[in-house]
């Protein structure tokens, strides 16, 4: 099926992907802020409760959502919802000098593959071969946004970061602690809100409910096949922290980590055993000094 979408990440990893890219990037403000990751690590459902806090009384439907914190490239109509009339703007792109606010959301590798693996099937892009598609991911061949081991390090060791203008979460945290993290976003952007209203919508955009508005309003109604209802099928999937660990072999968790090891146990990532683990809750002590030292030379 040949779609808007599929021809933009067809386009974009081309040699006209430079200036596409600054293209999609004019109209920004120096009050606009990002919310960055590389796909399939959390965004929606970051600006999905962002949203209800943000813009109450409004319909929180996937429409809505990408329409009000809209993607780069279509941010030009996105409403003015943080304090001093900026935008907040959804960014799969690798760090550029524009982003002048974010917040950057980083999920373990190893569970990010898988669900691209599925969100892309369930568009009907790719075939069921995910050894061929785990090659490809890993040399950065199946979207426009650069390999996941380029992107991370890409943003934490930017100029911004490490600067009160750059805000790093995890995935995993905000699983793990919704409420903290959803506050500490809240305070890097300046908003203050009481607490019920935060544990609303954290109530309102769990996994089963994030789920059902995709069952009214489907992401993919435009662009994928018709859904059958399966995990598979769906835009939001299980959200899973670890899931990894049930569902690849030893051999290709043995190849992410030979490209992405080493940024893995930069972001506190365990590696080279498959035993359960909790991931730690911040990157690394030797990840942020390199940090440091970075931003001591600029």
């Amino acid at each position: 099926m040949i779609t808007a979408k599929r021809v933009w990440y067809e386009v974009a990893k081309s040699g006209l992907r430079s200036p596409l890219t600054s293209v999609r990037h004019w109209g920004l403000d120096s009050r606009d802020a990002f919310i960055a990751s590389y796909p399939r690590s959390g965004n929606t459902w970051l600006r999905f409760v962002l949203f209800d806090i943000l813009a109450p009384g409004q319909t929180a439907g996937f429409n809505e959502v990408n329409h009000i914190i809209a993607e780069v490239g279509l941010h030009g109509p996105a409403l003015s919802l943080l304090p001093g009339g900026g935008r907040l703007i959804k960014t799969h792109e690798p760090y550029r000098k524009q982003y002048q606010k974010a917040i950057y959301l980083v999920r373990d590798v190893r569970d990010v593959v898988l669900s691209e693996f599925a969100y892309q099937k369930a568009l009907g892009w790719i075939s069921d071969d995910f050894d061929r598609f785990l090659r490809e991911f890993l040399r950065g061949e199946v979207n426009p946004f650069t390999p996941w081991h380029q992107h991370v390090p890409g943003w934490v060791e930017s100029s911004l970061a490490g600067t009160s203008n750059f805000l790093l979460i995890k995935f995993e945290d905000m699983r793990r602690n919704t409420q903290q993290v959803v506050n500490d976003v809240l305070d890097f952007l300046g908003v203050n809100v009481d607490a019920q209203t935060v544990r609303n919508a954290i109530a309102s955009n769990t996994v089963q409910r994030m789920q059902e508005k995709e069952q009214r309003s489907p992401q993919l109604s435009d662009v994928a096949p018709e859904s059958k209802g399966s995990e598979e099928s769906r835009f939001v999937r299980s959200g899973s922290v670890g899931g990894w660990r049930n569902r690849l072999t030893d051999r290709q968790v043995e190849i992410i980590e030979h490209k992405a090891g080493d940024v893995l146990t930069c972001m506190g990532y365990p590696t080279g055993s498959r035993k359960v683990g909790t991931p730690e809750s911040s990157a690394s002590a030797q990840c942020s000094e390199q940090r440091s030292a970075q931003q001591v030379s600029r």
